[in-house]
């Protein structure tokens, strides 16, 4: 028992170290994330501009035109800043609730949760291999609702200027988003979502409508492939997640031991022969 007791002891100190490795490779990850991120949104803002719908676009006047132009900057500073805050400085403080349980409710609170206080990978708790898997699967979580929040700000916001089409509900947007990897999409530039959407025809007319969508779709994928540096740091990342799940298999098996050896024990003290 105090070999299993000694070994899991060894773990959790090996957990410790690989959690500060993983926290302060994840600190630079999403620092160029949120730069590449940017750069990026503003990109795919621009072909939607200047070739998915120019015709509206120069509909504009020139003060709409910078004031569009200003606020999705804004927008792309926002994400930036939040994507960077994702991990607070050492000294703790507790993790608010799994990113699968938060909602997206406005605008505001969209963009507000890439500050949510993810736990501290130096806090003592993640000494445990299980608990360390579930800090990190939660902080992508948040880093793919931070990407989806973005996207749907900046397609809000381009339909109110008129860019986009006003008559599309923002519930197409979001189920052909979910759709698109089983979809038959049209290829395009990265982090858009260029689908053909068909309509049914109006009363007076017969037949359907097919009708080409472009929408901002912000893909980690394709930001991670824009930027080496961003490639290579995910690449530290994914070893160093091999590396997590390696400790929490071991981690189980020692676990699991302790429960036998425990077992044995406690049916030893309570055995007797009649």
């Amino acid at each position: 028992m105090k070999k299993i007791e000694q070994e899991i002891a060894g773990l959790e100190r090996e957990t410790l170290a690989l959690a500060q490795e993983l926290h302060s490779t994840y600190s630079s990850y999403l620092t160029a994330l949120g730069q590449a991120m940017r750069q990026q949104l503003i990109l795919a803002s621009y072909h939607i501009c200047s070739q998915g719908y120019p015709e509206s676009f120069l509909k504009l006047s020139y003060s709409q035109r910078k004031q569009l132009q200003q606020e999705l900057r804004l927008l792309a500073t926002s994400a930036q800043q939040q994507l960077q805050e994702m991990l607070h400085s050492p000294g703790g403080g507790h993790a608010e609730p799994k990113a699968q349980q938060l909602q997206l409710e406005s605008p505001e609170s969209e963009l507000r949760l890439g500050r949510t206080r993810q736990e501290d990978a130096q806090s003592s708790q993640l000494n445990n291999p299980e608990q360390l898997a579930q800090w990190q699967e939660n902080l992508d979580l948040s880093l793919a609702k931070i990407l989806q929040a973005a996207s749907r700000r900046a397609n809000r916001l381009l339909q109110q200027t008129g860019i986009l089409p006003k008559k599309l509900p923002e519930q197409v947007l979001e189920a052909a988003a979910k759709a698109e990897a089983a979809a038959e999409t049209v290829p395009g530039p990265p982090n858009l979502l260029n689908l053909l959407i068909e309509t049914e025809g109006s009363e007076d007319s017969s037949g359907s409508t097919v009708t080409q969508l472009l929408a901002i779709h912000l893909r980690l994928s394709e930001i991670e492939f824009s930027d080496s540096q961003l490639g290579s740091w995910r690449s530290q990342i994914r070893k160093l997640s091999v590396r997590v799940s390696k400790l929490v298999r071991e981690y189980q098996k020692k676990q699991r031991e302790r429960a036998v050896a425990e077992a044995e024990s406690a049916w030893r003290s309570s055995w007797a022969d009649e």
